[in-house]
């Protein structure tokens, strides 16, 4: 009883709190599905938290209305791409994830494999097509380079939104433009065939651990938006039932992957496994996860003793700034 009184305490001295959900982004249903679970598990632990959509209201409100901190449960951009962060930067608003820099960096998968790559940390082979700039010829040379299959996608979307498969060249030029629809870049990405596997991380720099590993067993394979929200056929397995010593592997290049781009608070890092050689490739990292019912960061948490509305409450206690405000001359 003291326990519970005590974090009752602690939770409302955080002040006023904007859980941020919905946004503009294609990722916003998923949005304000995380951010009602996150504004429920709040509100439950005494925190006087308010929903906040940044695509009704003007995020000036966030200071005039007396917010101290923000939960961001935003999804995609203009929400986990560093421009809200920016935002909050200038209002003096902690919040919670990662920063800027390392935001922007992370929602870009070209970019981040970049960072990946000049590190020597194994990502996938891919070619990079801008919209508006790609020849037919240039599009149907992309299996020749990486192989069938292949992946498809748009380098700044998330929840699996606009991602094909592409088994023959003849399915190219469709997924090319469905991608190209939604994003100026098309990463087009050689396909690992084997276990596919995701690990979340808690913390900042030499603070950050990371959290069971989650195996996915998606309907035929195909992990895509219908099959991540909205149906009950994907299997998450936790423990994840991998060969000895690979979870431990997979933790420490995650942590790895998380620490080189500059990522704080807590992330989700996403590793195909190749099902003949065992070697693990990062794939994209998640620095706005998804808490929703389906969601993994929770599934993960839970499997190391944290329940949902813990986690929640530990996120927000980790919200912060980039810098600390500099003080106004007098």
């Amino acid at each position: 009883m003291t326990a519970n009184k005590d974090q009752n305490k602690e939770a409302g001295a955080v002040g006023k709190v904007a859980v941020l959900m919905g946004g503009h982004s294609a990722e916003r249903e998923v949005s304000l599905m995380s951010g009602s679970g996150v504004l429920k598990a709040l509100q439950s632990k005494g925190v006087n938290a308010h929903a906040f959509d940044p695509a009704e209201r003007d995020l000036c409100e966030l200071k005039r209305k007396g917010f101290k901190r923000c939960f961001i449960a935003l999804h995609g951009r203009f929400g986990e791409d560093g421009t809200v962060q920016g935002a909050l930067e200038l209002l003096g608003i902690p919040y919670t994830g990662s920063g800027v820099m390392a935001s922007s960096i992370s929602i870009d998968k070209v970019t981040t494999k970049r960072v990946w790559m000049a590190e020597g940390l194994a990502t996938p082979r891919y070619v990079l097509l801008r919209r508006g700039a790609y020849t037919r010829e240039q599009v149907l040379a992309v299996p020749d380079d990486l192989g069938l299959p292949l992946i498809v996608k748009p380098a700044r979307e998330g929840s699996s939104i606009g991602v094909a498969k592409v088994t023959g060249y003849s399915e190219m030029a469709a997924a090319v433009e469905q991608a190209a629809a939604l994003d100026a870049d098309v990463l087009c990405e050689q396909f690992i065939s084997g276990d596919e596997v995701t690990c979340p991380v808690l913390g900042t720099g030499d603070g950050a651990r990371a959290l069971p590993v989650i195996r996915i067993v998606a309907p035929e394979g195909n992990y895509d938006y219908q099959n991540k929200y909205f149906t009950d056929d994907t299997k998450y397995l936790v423990p994840c039932g991998l060969p000895e010593g690979e979870e431990q592997a997979i933790q420490e290049l995650v942590l790895k992957a998380y620490r080189v781009l500059g990522c704080r608070g807590w992330g989700r890092v996403d590793v195909m496994i190749d099902g003949a050689t065992r070697k693990p490739y990062l794939l994209e990292i998640n620095t706005s996860p998804g808490m929703t019912g389906h969601s993994l960061v929770p599934m993960s948490a839970g499997a190391a003793g944290i329940n949902y509305e813990d986690l929640c409450l530990q996120l927000l206690a980790s919200a912060t700034l980039d810098q600390e405000r500099p003080v106004s001359p007098k």
